[in-house]
């Protein structure tokens, strides 16, 4: 542990650093002026003078040289300060804290949902020995993956909201309108989750130490939920790791379909109105998800599979 920890630290700093590296070129690189979007108000911009775009230039600092924009903009944000919305005037950072917990409570609905679905998937279609129910239990994460989100959306507000009226179809308004949009996100997740466990398990079952517990009169359930299961755990774990960024991604479509205020809607507007600052800001937010994520499954690996652990031990030298 002592060992993987800086050097794990060490790549989620480079990881930042690259993501907001990147994210400030090819904005820079966009077709489009953002202070015109801006100053015309989402009208005419040939009705802008040209000192009013000069103006909002100077006061934003787009009129230095890009090194000079970049290298300023990288120190305030190691010192946390992501700038200023050209479209809003308001702070990213304020912006992204008071749409973020809308998005971590759809975030937190969607696996908690996902994982014990995909896992309960895995470990039944692995399980059972009817061919029909195994061919049906693992060919059902396929089918949540191929999904189309947006489509699962709109086919929930359809069915549940309008139809049948039982939940809400649009807004935060309290935990009944978190049921459609977690759902949404939950089913391509949970597929995903079913299939990396489900192969995973069946790898571990054809391993000789299943042999062994079986000739030692391990009956079937404990083989495969104690010693198959546990074994098989470090893939899916490494998935779900990935997910808690893909659902800050799929927040856009989902938040956009049922109206939810969020991370997802701050994105979509901010990329429509070339909003620098704030795309920037929620670039560093995801960069900031995917590492935390990536270092908690990393330090976990060890712990789930001790030969992980025993392979990174240095040989000992006689």
């Amino acid at each position: 542990m002592k060992r993987r920890l800086p050097r794990t630290l060490a790549q989620a700093l480079f990881v930042l650093w690259a993501a907001y590296t990147v994210s400030f070129a090819v904005l820079y690189l966009l077709p489009g002026d953002p202070v015109t979007i801006m100053a015309a108000g989402g009208g005419d911009a040939s009705s802008v003078s040209p000192e009013q775009i000069a103006e909002l230039r100077a006061r934003y600092g787009l009129d230095r040289p890009v090194p000079e924009q970049y290298a300023t903009a990288l120190w305030n944000a190691v010192r946390g300060d992501l700038g200023t919305s050209v479209h809003g005037g308001q702070p990213v950072t304020r912006l992204i804290a008071d749409a973020l917990p809308a998005t971590l409570q759809l975030a937190g609905a969607t696996l908690l949902l996902a994982l014990p679905l995909g896992g309960a998937v895995a470990l039944l279609g692995t399980y059972t020995r009817r061919r029909w129910l195994r061919q049906l239990l693992l060919s059902l994460p396929a089918a949540g993956v191929s999904a189309p989100t947006f489509w699962v959306g709109l086919l929930l507000v359809q069915l549940v909201s309008f139809r049948w009226g039982l939940l809400p179809a649009f807004g935060n308004d309290g935990w009944s309108s978190l049921v459609l949009p977690s759902v949404t996100l939950a089913l391509p997740a949970a597929g995903l989750v079913a299939q990396v466990f489900a192969k995973s398990l069946r790898t571990a079952l054809a391993e000789p130490y299943i042999d062994t517990a079986r000739a030692k009169g391990a009956g079937r359930a404990r083989v495969h939920l104690r010693h198959a299961a546990r074994n098989a755990l470090a893939p899916p774990l490494t998935v779900a790791g990935v997910l808690t960024g893909g659902v800050l991604a799929g927040s856009v479509v989902v938040e956009t379909v049922f109206a939810r205020t969020g991370v997802g809607r701050l994105t979509a507007t901010a990329v429509t109105t070339q909003d620098i600052p704030v795309v920037q800001g929620l670039v560093v937010l995801g960069a900031c998800v995917y590492v935390t994520t990536h270092l908690v499954v990393d330090l976990l690996h060890p712990l789930l599979d001790p030969r992980i652990a025993a392979t990174e031990r240095p040989a000992v030298t006689t």
